[in-house]
Formats: structure tokens, sequence, C-alpha cells
């Protein structure tokens, strides 16, 4: 079994202070956060496709057994099942992907969709679409609606070779329940915090859904599911995407210390002041 713990992303000013030190400069993060975590999943790809030179850099820049995963585009995931995304967006993010390949570095691609994709024949098709245009990736699929949770989706999952990602989130009813799915070789797990009040109407371009900081049960209540799915697929991949204020790497240290006999040993970090937990 292989378990990789890290953040959904690691480029952020507000994570000076409580994680990175202060002072530290933006082209230095990554080195800092390789090393205390072996897995990054990187966010900024759903907004533009990126050059392949970004990857040939951040490989460069991190330890040899690092691991990627990367999201899809949002102009291939977000536009409405029944319309066609953008043939160059599905062509130039494989191009954009080739670096990670070629250094063994990408884990997963994750394809998250929206709220109103839900599970219907344009939705499947789309599944297959995904699948057909990275047919060499790891792919791995984010439903946000709870429809998505029954039998018929995730055997078609298992058809189609593609992961289910499983999530920690506020328990609406029409959100996914937590859960211990697997249906690749790809086991996956997003923490997205649990902020009820600010989940629907957070204010624009403001990281307040992802402001919350899980507690020591909380994190533990989920140690059982992520070793059920580490037991089923081969490589397992557990993310915290509550990014505001650090409190993401914070999780994922801690969830790092509880997840440790599955994971094998430790980082050893170069020698950093400490830092204060928040509150």
């Amino acid at each position: 079994m292989r378990v990789h713990v890290g953040t959904c992303g690691f480029s952020y000013k507000d994570w000076i202070g409580p994680f990175y030190p202060h002072g530290m400069k933006s082209p230095d993060m990554l080195e800092f956060y390789a090393e205390h975590f072996d897995a990054v999943e990187i966010d900024s790809t759903y907004y533009a496709v990126p050059k392949p030179q970004l990857f040939t850099n951040m490989a460069a820049r991190t330890p040899p057994a690092f691991r990627f995963t990367v999201k899809a585009p949002g102009s291939i995931t977000h536009v409405p099942a029944d319309s066609e995304p953008p043939a160059d967006d599905v062509r130039l993010f494989r191009e954009a992907l080739s670096p990670l390949l070629a250094s063994k570095k990408l884990g997963a691609v994750l394809a998250q969709f929206p709220h109103a994709f839900r599970p219907n024949a344009d939705a499947y098709r789309r599944l297959e679409q995904v699948r057909e245009w990275w047919p060499d990736l790891s792919l791995v699929a984010e439903f946000r609606h709870r429809e998505w949770q029954q039998s018929d989706a995730v055997k078609r999952l298992r058809e189609l070779d593609v992961g289910w990602c499983n999530v920690d989130e506020p328990a609406f009813k029409t959100l996914l329940r937590p859960s211990a799915d697997v249906t690749s070789s790809i086991g996956y797990v997003r923490f997205h915090g649990r902020n009820y009040d600010k989940w629907w109407k957070q204010e624009r371009a403001s990281h307040e859904r992802y402001s919350y900081l899980y507690g020591d049960e909380e994190l533990q209540a989920w140690a059982p599911r992520i070793a059920d799915v580490a037991q089923e697929a081969e490589e397992t991949f557990v993310f915290f995407n509550n990014h505001h204020l650090g409190r993401a790497a914070q999780n994922a240290t801690e969830m790092s210390a509880i997840l440790r006999p599955l994971m094998g040993p430790p980082l050893v970090p170069k020698p950093r002041p400490e830092q204060p937990r928040l509150l």
C-alpha cells in the first residue's frame, strides 16, 4: 500500500507564518513543501491550461518519489454534459502533463464535476469521452451531487477504469456522504472542510468556504475509511482543501501522523522555527 497525504495547492500567501517561514518567496515554496509532504494536488490547471514548462520545473524541484495529481480544466468538466468542450484544451492539457509522465511523478488527473452534473445518459457519455481523450492517464472523478452514490454509477466507473473521489464536506442533503469507495487502482480522498455557513454563500473570489480547521476526532474518524481505501487501491492520495490560513497544511500534518502505519517512515524536514497551531 502506498498512501500519500498532502494539500490541494501549495502556493498561498496566507500560508506564510502558519506554514511557510516569514520572508519566504513564492518560488521557494515548492521545495519547502516537499520537505514535509510527498504529494500535492495542482488545482491552478482548473482555471487555465499551463505550458509543459511549468511541470518540467516542478518535477525538477521535487524529490524523485514526489507525486503530483493535477485537476482537469474547468473548460472540460464544467461545460454542460450535452455540449462539447474546447478540443484545444483537451489536447493542450494532455501535452502539459508530458513532463510529469516522463519523470514518473504523475499520480492522477482529477476531473471535478459541478453540483449540477448528475447521472444520466449525457453525463455517462461525458465520462466515456474523458476516458477516450486521455486513455493513458490515471483518472479520478469527483462528484458533488449525492445521486452519484448509487451502485450503477460505481459500476460504470469501474468499467471505465476511472477512480472515485471520496470527500469530506458539509452534510447537506444533496452533497456526498463520507465513503470509502475504490473504482480503479487509484484511491482518492479530499477534505473540503465543514463550513456550513459559507458553503453556498461565500463572497465572490473569497476563500471563506474552505475556512475550516478539523479537530482530532474528525480526522481520527476518517482513518478507518482511508485504511479501507488503501487496502483496495495500489496508490492512495489524501488531500486537504481547507487551505484558508494554512489550515490544510496543519491538518495534513496531523493526518500524516495518524496514518503513519500506512505510509512508511516520515519525511525529515530541515530544521525550521516552530509554527503555532491555528485556533
